[in-house]
């Protein structure tokens, strides 16, 4: 099981929203990211990102890369200065608008990408990402990975061909994956935090165990057996690099899982309960009222009635 992927997962993370966009000056683009992570790839020129959180505009040139968290609503633009005014809202996906080569030379030419997540998620790694985060051309090496990814979205942006469509598509999600993996790393060497936890080998050990059967009546000593440890050392481990305890952490597995089953299902509560590791509806939407802030039964009828919404990828 990887253990990125089975997060993304259960957070119900969904579809990717394209744009691609030949900008000529001036243009203001702005992104709604409320429920999104988004992100941005420049592939020829330069643009501004403006964001509420931001103290400056941020310049990004040919081949850098930049990710925002869900709920950070941001600008593009050719322009160093913000004009508010002549602000166009983005609603279009691949295909639809601003797509193919360029009648003329344009200012930049971006790729952009939104992975939507539309309950928020309880898992702790989406509340260490950082607001912004951005990857330099300059600053990777010489045929680095994701410089190369990003070399061919570049190719097939700026002369579509045969196949262009998916070959975009699969490019954005191993740069998105890239993306992900060096904030882990990066976030991991800041403090106690899941991303810190994670490149503890053992700890990792027992966090992959949680995920791969959360519904397993996991005990402390179990955890430990499953790497080694005794309690006390696992405890200790998991307390100094994830700043939580493993059944603390388990609750959160369950609780992400839960949601999921409960937008993507129409299992009772008392089988949804017994998917996650709870022996009965009653203690299990307890723990959830209290992780989530609403009941099972609130959550999954909300859900139901946010699909009729038009922003909302099926």
């Amino acid at each position: 099981m990887d253990l990125l992927s089975d997060i993304l997962l259960q957070a119900g993370l969904k579809g990717r929203v394209l744009d691609l966009r030949h900008l000529e000056a001036p243009v203001w683009l702005q992104f709604p990211c409320e429920r999104s992570i988004g992100f941005h790839v420049v592939t020829a020129g330069h643009v501004y990102l403006h964001g509420g959180s931001l103290e400056q505009p941020v310049r990004l040139q040919t081949g850098d890369a930049a990710l925002m968290a869900r709920g950070q609503d941001h600008v593009v633009s050719t322009e160093a200065r913000l004009k508010r005014g002549q602000l166009r809202r983005v609603t279009s996906r691949w295909g639809e608008a601003g797509q193919g080569a360029p009648a003329e030379q344009p200012v930049a030419s971006v790729v952009s990408g939104a992975y939507q997540l539309w309950n928020a998620p309880v898992h702790p790694l989406f509340r260490e990402l950082p607001d912004w985060y951005v990857v330099r051309a300059e600053q990777r090496p010489r045929l680095n990975p994701m410089g190369l990814a990003i070399a061919l979205l570049g190719e097939e942006a700026s002369k579509p061909d045969l196949g262009s469509e998916t070959l975009v598509h699969g490019l954005l999600d191993v740069i998105f994956t890239y993306l992900l993996r060096e904030i882990v790393v990066h976030r991991g060497l800041s403090g106690a935090s899941f991303c810190q936890a994670i490149q503890d080998t053992q700890v990792r050990q027992v966090v992959e165990r949680m995920h791969q059967d959360c519904a397993h009546p996991w005990t402390l000593e179990d955890l430990a057996r499953s790497a080694g440890l005794s309690r006390t050392g696992l405890a200790e481990r998991f307390r100094a690099s994830m700043g939580d305890t493993p059944l603390s952490y388990l609750r959160s597995v369950r609780m992400q899982r839960a949601m999921r089953l409960l937008s993507e299902s129409e299992a009772t509560l008392e089988a949804v309960a017994a998917e996650v590791g709870y022996q009965d509806a009653f203690s299990f939407s307890r723990v959830f009222k209290k992780t989530v802030g609403v009941p099972p039964r609130d959550f999954r009828r909300q859900d139901a009635a946010d699909r009729a919404s038009p922003w909302r990828v099926p």
